[in-house]
């Protein structure tokens, strides 16, 4: 009898077991927590056009902007833990905002990492009639001016506004900060002389440098960037030595996912950053590749909230 009553339990749980749907089975959704056009909506539509190819179902770009990227990587903390809702995941919202203001969610807590895809370095950038030629200059005349002139955003807490706050810490410069909901519109203003100067992504502001409507100063990385050639790091041309900035992007969900749909994922995106159309399509929307899989992504995310802890605390900035 008990043999009997063994062999049916072991026949449901096989057949509970193989009745379990297939991950996926249906669309999925790429939240992306900025406006479109900014550097993590460019990263994440990449990826999810790739992920589409690779895991036979749609994977569908989800913009939901909004106070400094924490709307859209909220709504992803707070989803279904089953795979079906992917957050493009970055350093503002994620590594810094929680360390400058309370925040809805703890990433450690409520988001669990799938693997970095990519990093964004940032630009000085002002209007082309801005009076100064270099970065040297233009570090002088806005320090001779304490209050006068004023700073875009594409949100409080974002990596442009640790950047930026930084910048103007290092070089003792009092301007006023204005946030946007996205660097599209922060670079507008900036271009058409409304806002004196911004630190955005390459991605944002290249094209604007291009074509003329704004003017570049230098790059935020300590290194020169292939992404833009043409521009010195400002920790040399500007004298600011240890000024090394640049933004992660990466794919995370819920935390709370099954372990094995966590890996599927990971491994689709491993295939996807293997493919050279991937890599190619990053570098031409402004972004160095820099993949990370799921072990050292974690990692490196322990790593970035130190070193954006340290900023924050070197500089005393603070969100009024």
């Amino acid at each position: 009898m008990k043999r009997y009553v063994f062999l049916v339990i072991a026949l449901v749980l096989a057949g509970a077991a193989f009745a379990q749907p297939q991950y996926p089975n249906r669309p999925l959704r790429m939240v992306i927590p900025w406006p479109p056009g900014q550097a993590t909506d460019l990263a994440g539509r990449v990826v999810a056009q790739k992920l589409t190819e690779l895991l036979n179902q749609q994977v569908v770009a989800d913009n939901r902007p909004g106070a400094g990227g924490m709307i859209g990587t909220d709504l992803v903390a707070k989803a279904a833990p089953d795979g079906y809702t992917l957050l493009a995941a970055s350093s503002g919202p994620v590594s810094i905002s929680p360390l400058l203001q309370k925040a809805p969610y703890d990433y450690e807590r409520d988001l669990a990492p799938v693997a970095n895809v990519a990093y964004s370095p940032f630009v000085l950038v002002s209007a082309p009639s801005f009076p100064a030629k270099n970065a040297v200059e233009f570090i002088a005349l806005v320090k001779a001016n304490p209050g006068k002139y004023a700073f875009s955003s594409s949100g409080t807490g974002a990596s442009a506004h640790l950047a930026v706050e930084w910048f103007n810490n290092v070089n003792g410069i009092k301007a006023t900060h204005v946030p946007f909901k996205g660097s599209a519109p922060a670079l507008i203003e900036v271009a058409s002389g409304q806002i004196a100067y911004a630190v955005e992504t390459v991605a944002a502001t290249m094209p604007h440098v291009r074509a003329g409507r704004l003017k570049a100063y230098g790059v935020t990385t300590s290194r020169p960037t292939s992404l833009a050639p043409d521009l010195q790091p400002l920790a040399t041309s500007a004298n600011m030595p240890g000024y090394d900035f640049a933004a992660w992007i990466g794919v995370m969900v819920a935390a709370g996912t099954a372990k094995p749909v966590v890996q599927q994922l990971a491994a689709a995106v491993d295939r996807a950053m293997q493919s050279a159309d991937v890599r190619e399509r990053l570098a031409a929307a402004g972004l160095e590749v820099d993949y990370r899989r799921t072990e050292e992504f974690t990692r490196h995310l322990k790593d970035q909230k130190t070193r954006f802890a340290e900023i924050i605390r070197k500089g005393n900035i603070k969100i009024e």
